[in-house]
């Protein structure tokens, strides 16, 4: 998860899954507690009954056949009463335990009482309540224990009837605690999305700097950015200057050597050599020019659309080459762009361009694309092509292929320092209608 706020949702998400299913484990533990013990104290209330109802007479205890608590009366009816003596036998049962194997608790110790959950043989789950007494009404004291069964089959419906209103109230604490947190969680990241819109701003030219006024954690990173980019544009202007003035005290010495040859009577070789030589070194001077400024790359340059450049170059060229009828084909990605220096996008293309319409028939295809990270070119001439061992000559600062065509020699190179410059390369292989296939790789 490359989001900030995905991963805060999603953890946060997590914790509040968590949280949700422990409290309803406890409130569900609590609620059965408390379902439990209502239940005990229930029981405990008819056993009392039972005892308050309960006589003695010669033959034992006798109790009425109608008692306060009307379910005792009715077979099956969940709630069963049973009198034992001191050695186990039921001496009195309710109506409602007949034919039922109900597990009732014997043989407990006068004043003793136990609450507990168990089973019958058939595998039904009952509460039963026993209480020890010792009866002294009669001739002799007799032990008896009295015991109350209930099945468990209204305390689990009232569990499930409890947890289902709690599933489904959580469920809606938990979505509307969600939605909450969402919300405070777009509050709370609002100045980074106001930040990354400003950098975005900057990128495309249409600011300077950071406007915006942001909370204390996040004003030492804009203000860090705003130092960068003012320490960057005042670079950017110092160095444009320094080419140009370094341009113009280099071109301006060179033309006046160029001058005074042709006003020196020199031997006629001579003459040719320090020409050669001016001619060279102002190609030098060129192409060292074209390095550095091709080192000088911004981080936050405003894209330059690619489709437009070209446009730009090839109604140039075709001017330029109008008796010759080249026709120029694109196949460029839509909405390609190129995050650098313009004029570097510029130099690349024109290069190119520049020299497949010097040397193709009568046919320049452009395109482009972006694979990952890097902006892919190409330009394809149907030209007689590059020999195999030249390739690598071509590239070479001052080789060419062809003296008798014009130029100095020192474009693809150019081309080539640039390429590197951005983290790329320039490749040159064969065309798939002969001529020559120029790729280049930007990391832009």
């Amino acid at each position: 998860m490359s989001s900030l706020q995905t991963r805060v949702t999603a953890v946060a998400a997590l914790v509040l899954v968590v949280f949700m299913v422990l409290a309803s484990l406890a409130l569900e533990r609590a609620f059965q507690a408390s379902a439990r013990s209502a239940r005990e104290e229930r029981l405990l209330g008819q056993v009392y009954l039972l005892m308050a109802a309960a006589d003695a007479d010669d033959n034992g205890l006798t109790l009425p056949r109608e008692l306060a608590e009307a379910r005792f009366s009715l077979p099956d009816s969940g709630l069963y009463g049973q009198v034992s003596d001191g050695a186990g036998r039921a001496v009195w049962r309710s109506v409602s335990a007949i034919d039922q194997r109900i597990p009732f608790a014997i043989g407990l110790a006068p004043g003793e009482r136990r609450f507990h959950e168990a089973r019958d043989g058939v595998g039904n789950a009952y509460f039963v309540e026993g209480y020890g007494v010792l009866w002294t009404i009669g001739p002799a004291p007799r032990a008896y224990t009295f015991s109350v069964a209930e099945d468990l089959t209204e305390y689990r419906r009232e569990l499930a009837g409890f947890r289902g209103s709690l599933t489904g109230w959580l469920g809606v604490m938990s979505i509307i605690l969600l939605a909450a947190l969402l919300l405070a969680l777009r509050w709370g990241l609002a100045p980074l999305r106001r930040v990354a819109n400003e950098v975005a701003a900057c990128e495309a030219g249409a600011q300077d700097r950071l406007h915006g006024v942001y909370p204390r954690e996040l004003r030492a990173l804009t203000d860090n950015l705003n130092a960068l980019l003012a320490h960057e544009s005042a670079r950017q202007t110092r160095l444009g200057n320094a080419l140009a003035d370094l341009a113009h005290s280099l071109k301006t010495p060179l033309a006046v050597l160029r001058g005074a040859l042709g006003e020196t009577s020199l031997q006629p070789a001579l003459a040719a050599r320090l020409a050669e030589q001016i001619h060279r070194m102002d190609a030098i001077v060129a192409y060292q020019l074209e390095r550095a400024r091709a080192r000088s790359l911004t981080a936050l340059a405003a894209p330059v659309p690619v489709a437009q450049i070209v446009g730009r170059l090839i109604a140039t060229l075709t001017k330029l080459h109008a008796g010759r009828a080249v026709a120029a084909t694109l196949d460029l990605e839509p909405g390609l762009v190129f995050r650098g220096v313009e004029g570097d996008l510029l130099e690349v293309l024109g290069n190119l361009l520049d020299n497949a319409y010097k040397w193709c028939r009568a046919q320049v295809e452009v395109g482009g694309r972006r694979e990952g990270g890097m902006l892919v070119l190409w330009v394809r001439d149907d030209g007689p092509g590059i020999p195999p061992d030249q390739v690598r000559a071509v590239i070479e600062r001052g080789a060419r292929a062809d003296v008798s065509t014009p130029g100095h020699g020192i474009g693809l190179a150019v081309v080539h320092e640039i390429c590197r410059a951005y983290g790329g390369d320039l490749v040159l292989t064969d065309g798939a209608v002969g001529g020559t296939l120029v790729r280049v790789r930007l990391a832009a």
